[in-house]
């Protein structure tokens, strides 16, 4: 039972355009006509409803919001199963997409804080979404629990038309782990050479046709190598589907997270130029009585799916989400001989919001030519209540480290704001078929007000602000009989002005306003016959307008119009029995073509990504895999004023299965490579060096 509806997905996907169109025909000619579609009805692909096998899907929840394989939309997609997250024992979504095109999945090294991988160049911490709903968190999208995934899906380029105000990047689009349709359970425990360790269990029952439920937890620390840092984190979820009749569907998702992440201080630039790389990377440069994090996320979702008398579907995703963090940190701001310059901070917020997604979709032939239409509304709410405080900190002696020194006084910067964002899209798609010929258009409005109150450095202004803007997308392809897809794409995006740039900031150059993006790419995909599998590669020109980057102290500056140009090529395969592939090449390059920085790359815009990974599952317990990461020189700012070095990474997996036992193990940087990850101004941060995990599992 736990096959067979994914390898029956793909068949009734494709047969269920002809077959909506004959039903009405063949109503009266054959009973046994509501029995097939009682059969399209119970594999739906869209609701992700089924966990993925190996490391191949066919469908993403997030591409085209309909049943569209992959291999036949037109647009670059990828997606990280939850046998591959297992298999290279990725703990976070940074290192989930390691090996994923395009993507630098943690470009800013360890930070338990944020998920904040660049996609193209840009940086997706505003482009992340969890079940198909964005995340609404402006700031950066605050990390959530690898661990209750069930896959991670990567569209990229610009994706307004249907999901409206978003980075023109794309989107990365998290799934959490769903009740399945049968019985399983797994409990394990597990350690690092970091001192970390986590205790797990997932349970999942499926009483009758009707009810089946899950349930997931983990406790973990993850530590980093500096070992004065921890994060403690508790993580539970449960999900439930309800099968209410043969044409409705239910899904209920709800997950409390409690963590305290603490993002490591950083050493000033100028010293990794001379000292010792590996000592700099275990050194802590903050403060034991001052470091401290306390935050917490609570999410509730609903997914129902209603096949109509007339051979429509109407689907509607529901998600409330809370947020609530108090933070205190430092950073490093300069070096005086053997003295680090610091500062601290302090942030406070309290967050909640809502998303609505309904959306109807139908199949209309006329003559040879079948569309797929799509009609939804959108709407999000969101409130946010804010405290940001930044201090003079005493400088620490990086050589003889004597701690206890901390910040004394007012704050030298404060802000408070209280925004609320309401925003609603309408939005329209139809994929149109004649004969092996597809086309794809896109079209969406959308209206976003943000009202409320913004005060900085003792002034307070009013805040209420209105954008609007129509964004669309249009695809051409043809699918030839061996597998092969060629295909073009236009697409734009648009981005309100956010809740940091509004009144009371100070801002170099223009106004701050809406940023706009647009893309066009061509690309091929190819679906083989010989084996499972999809090779896509891709050519794109992506731009964007109207950016507003921080440069700290409460000032921002309108960077004007960047530009990212680039070649993809990516491939995930069974290529045989036991044997599981994913590798990648990219090839971007980033320029900023208005403002200060003309002429500069985008900061943290590697020219060149590479990696390859390799899983074998020899059959009798036994299964071994190993990667090599590539990541290409890069700029650390915009002002590309600290180059970081390229760096090859190698990771290696086994495990070994003995009845319903698996021990596994995991070493992430085989060789112990020491490099940096990101340098800005705020200090520099390292990657993490040869990190060795275990753990085992028993499953039943």
């Amino acid at each position: 039972m736990k096959t067979y509806p994914v390898l029956s997905r793909r068949c009734l996907a494709l047969a269920s355009g002809s077959l909506i169109a004959l039903s009405a025909s063949m109503a009266t000619a054959q009973e046994e006509a509501p029995v097939v579609l009682d059969e399209i009805v119970l594999t739906a692909t869209t609701d992700t409803s089924t966990q993925i096998d190996g490391y191949v899907a066919d469908y993403a929840q997030i591409a085209t919001k309909s049943d569209t394989p992959i291999a036949q939309t037109p647009q670059s997609i990828s997606v990280v199963t939850n046998q591959q997250i297992e298999d290279q024992g990725a703990t976070t979504l940074g290192q989930a997409l390691n090996y994923s095109a395009g993507v630098l999945g943690q470009p800013y090294g360890t930070d338990a804080r944020f998920d904040s991988p660049t996609l193209r160049g840009f940086e997706a911490r505003d482009a992340q979404y969890v079940n198909g709903l964005r995340q609404l968190r402006y700031m950066g999208a605050p990390a959530y629990e690898t661990y209750g995934m069930q896959q991670v899906e990567v569209v990229r380029g610009p994706s307004s038309s249907l999901y409206g105000a978003g980075s023109p990047a794309g989107i990365i689009n998290q799934v959490q782990k769903r009740a399945q349709s049968y019985d399983f359970s797994e409990i394990g425990a597990g350690f690092d050479s970091n001192n970390g360790g986590q205790a797990f269990f997932d349970v999942n029952r499926a009483g009758n046709d009707v009810l089946s439920w899950r349930l997931t937890g983990i406790a973990r620390n993850n530590k980093p190598q500096i070992e004065e840092l921890d994060n403690k984190r508790g993580y539970l979820a449960a999900a439930a589907r309800w099968q209410a009749t043969d044409a409705t569907t239910i899904d209920i998702m709800a997950s409390y997270l409690k963590d305290a992440p603490l993002s490591p201080a950083g050493v000033p630039y100028a010293l990794t130029q001379t000292a010792d790389g590996k000592r700099l990377r275990d050194l802590y440069t903050g403060e034991d009585g001052w470091d401290d994090s306390d935050r917490k996320m609570f999410n509730f979702g609903v997914e129902i799916s209603h096949e109509l008398e007339s051979g429509w579907r109407l689907d509607q995703g529901f998600r409330y989400e809370n947020f609530d963090w108090n933070y205190r940190g430092m950073y490093v701001t300069g070096l005086s001989g053997t003295e680090i310059t610091r500062g601290a901070n302090f942030q406070s917020e309290d967050a909640s919001g809502i998303n609505l997604d309904t959306r109807l979709s139908g199949v209309v032939d006329t003559g040879q030519v079948s569309h797929n239409l799509l009609f939804g509304l959108d709407i999000r709410k969101y409130d946010s209540r804010t405290t940001t405080e930044f201090y003079t900190a005493p400088s620490l002696d990086w050589v003889n480290p004597l701690r206890g020194s901390l910040p004394t006084g007012d704050p030298w910067y404060v802000s408070n704001s209280d925004i609320t964002l309401k925003q609603i899209g309408i939005y329209a798609q139809d994929q149109v078929e004649v004969g092996n010929w597809r086309a794809s258009l896109a079209l969406r409005h959308d209206r976003a007000d943000v009202t409320g109150w913004s005060e900085r450095a003792g002034t307070r202004a009013d805040v209420d602000l209105s954008d609007s803007k129509t964004t669309g997308r249009a695809g051409l392809s043809y699918v030839f009989d061996n597998g092969v897809m060629p295909y073009v794409s236009y697409a734009t995006s648009f981005e309100p002005v956010d809740a940091i740039s509004y009144a009371g900031v100070q801002v170099e150059g223009s106004a701050p306003g809406p940023s706009t993006g647009k893309q066009w790419e061509v690309g091929v995909k190819y679906e083989p016959t010989a084996f499972t599998g999809l090779i896509t590669a891709a050519i794109y020109d992506l731009r964007q307008e109207n950016i507003i980057e921080n440069l700290g102290g409460g000032t921002y500056r309108n960077i004007g119009e960047v530009k990212s140009r680039g070649f993809e090529v990516e491939a995930t395969a069974e290529i045989a029995e036991g044997w599981d592939l994913r590798g990648s090449y990219s090839f971007n390059k980033t320029e900023q073509m208005t403002g200060a920085n003309a002429g500069n790359d985008m900061s943290n815009a590697p020219r060149h990504l590479a990696n390859l990974w390799l899983d074998r599952d020899f059959g009798n317990g036994w299964r071994v895999g190993g990667g090599i990461r590539y990541i290409g020189s890069r700029f650390g700012d915009s002002a590309n004023s600290y180059d970081l070095g390229s760096v090859t990474l190698a990771d290696l997996g086994a495990s070994y299965t003995y009845d319903n036992i698996e021990a596994s193990v995991n070493i992430n940087n085989l060789t112990d490579k020491v490099y940096l990850a990101n340098c800005g101004s705020f200090g520099c941060y390292y990657g993490e060096g040869r990190t060795i995990s275990a753990q085992l599992t028993r499953k039943w």
